[in-house]
Order: C-alpha cells, then structure tokens, then sequence
C-alpha cells in the first residue's frame, strides 16, 4: 500500500505536518541529511522539489532556494541518484514537488519508474493540467504506484474540485490563498469561508493546506479544516542560516506545539 495513504487511514488524531525544501539547497548533497533530521524531529511526511529555473507559483524565498540549487549542480538525473539511498533512512512519505516542464523533458514514464525505484511516493506538479494528466500520464502513473497531487485554491469550482478528487489517490493539496508561497496565512472570513466550503464537501481524499503556514498559530487553525499542514518557506528560510541543522528540532518543535526534540 503506498505509504500516503497509509500515514492518513492511521492518523488518529494526530496532527500531520509536511515540511518542503530544495533538492540542492543549501549544499548539494543536503537532500538525504535533511530527510533523516526531519523524520526524526518529528515531520509526518516530506516534500522535496526539484529546482527550475521559472518557479512561477513561488515566493522570493523558494526561488532563491530553487536558483541556489540549480548552481550547485543539483539535476533531475542528480537527485534521483541521491534518492537511491532514501528508504535506507527515512520511513515517512516523500513527495517530489516541480514544474511540468523538467518532468516532460525526463520523460514521464522514465520519471516515474525513477520515483518508484527511489521509494517516493508521489509527485506534485502544479501546473501540469488535470485534463492533459488524465488522457495521457494518469496509467503511467498508476504503473508505477505513484499519487499525483493536485493543487485547489479559493477559486476551484466545486465541479473541478470533486473531478480532482476523483482522480486523486493521496490527498488534495488546498492553497491557502491565490498567491505565491511564502506569504504568510491571513485568517479571514473569507479565508475562514473557503475552508469551509471545501470541508463540507465531505470529499473522499484528506485535504493538505499549504501557503502561508509559518508557525503553531497558523498550523493549529489550518488543522481546523484539514487533515494536515504543509510548511515551506518558513523552513527553507531557515537553511539559510550557518547553525540550521541544530535549529530543525525546535523549530519542528515549535509548530507541532511539542517540547524540541
């Protein structure tokens, strides 16, 4: 069973927390190190992109990461390598995150086998179109047993949203704004509005926030409406200082409101 859909049939009520970073960023040989000091600190399941030179969806934070990481060498090729000795050290989930453009020039069924061949367990691809996904790559995907994780935001229809989760096989991944990452979680009404709208739903796949979560305060309200919670930039903004390493445990510590490892 993919270890996806494990994590959330099992997850009580625990409080599910994902965290992102860069493949490359701030070394290029961080990708496994990271993994291993995350899992151990606490992080239910992980979410490692693949740098592009166009990272339109993202803050200036992720893009300096992606920019950092595409000078250190890091490749497609490069961290597939790397990810070869993943399941030797982590047991959580991955995910890899990116942009369509890398992951077709790899070629699609070649980027999947690689993904099953590394043990991740899923892909998300933003600006991969839902319609394009399924007529051309949705089989390639279930081949290999690898959940493609679409994206809604304040604006998806209820229409795409219940098509999305009808082809889901992880979770949905629910934007907590129309905006870039890195902005932080304005808790609005209409914010307030949204996620209730979606959580009444009653959808078959967990729901996964993300954009914006940068602390306890705005996990635990995130929380209120979904399954789990995703932080990003807050974290890659983190590696970007000399003593991170030691820092990743009570900064895990301090969202999920448990004592720092």
């Amino acid at each position: 069973m993919n270890r996806i859909k494990q994590l959330f049939d099992n997850k009580g009520d625990k409080k599910l927390l994902s965290i992102y970073y860069t493949a490359g960023y701030p070394h290029i040989d961080s990708t496994i190190a990271l993994a291993k000091i995350l899992e151990a600190s606490g992080v239910d399941f992980l979410e490692i992109g693949f740098p592009y030179s166009d990272p339109v969806a993202d803050g200036p934070v992720i893009q300096h990461s992606s920019e950092e990481a595409l000078k250190n060498g890091m490749s497609l090729d490069l961290l597939f390598n790397q990810l070869k000795e993943l399941r030797k050290e982590v047991q959580i989930p991955v995910l890899l995150m990116g942009y369509v453009n890398p992951m077709l020039q790899y070629g699609v069924e070649r980027f999947c086998r690689a993904c099953a061949e590394a043990g991740v367990d899923g892909v998300i691809v933003p600006d991969l179109p839902m319609y394009e996904y399924e007529e051309l790559y949705q089989e390639v995907f279930k081949k290999y047993n690898i959940s493609n994780i679409f994206l809604i935001t304040p604006q998806t229809s209820e229409e795409r949203i219940r098509k999305i989760d009808e082809l889901s096989t992880g979770f949905i991944y629910m934007v907590s704004s129309y905006a870039t990452t890195g902005k932080n979680l304005v808790v609005s009404e209409q914010t307030a509005h949204y996620f209730q709208r979606v959580d009444a739903l009653n959808l078959r796949n967990p729901l996964v926030v993300g954009f914006g979560i940068t602390d306890q305060a705005s996990f635990d309200h995130a929380l209120q409406y979904a399954d789990a919670a995703i932080v990003g930039s807050a974290f890659v903004r983190l590696l970007s200082q000399k003593d991170y390493l030691e820092q990743i445990p009570s900064f895990i510590g301090g969202i999920k409101g448990n004592v720092a490892v």
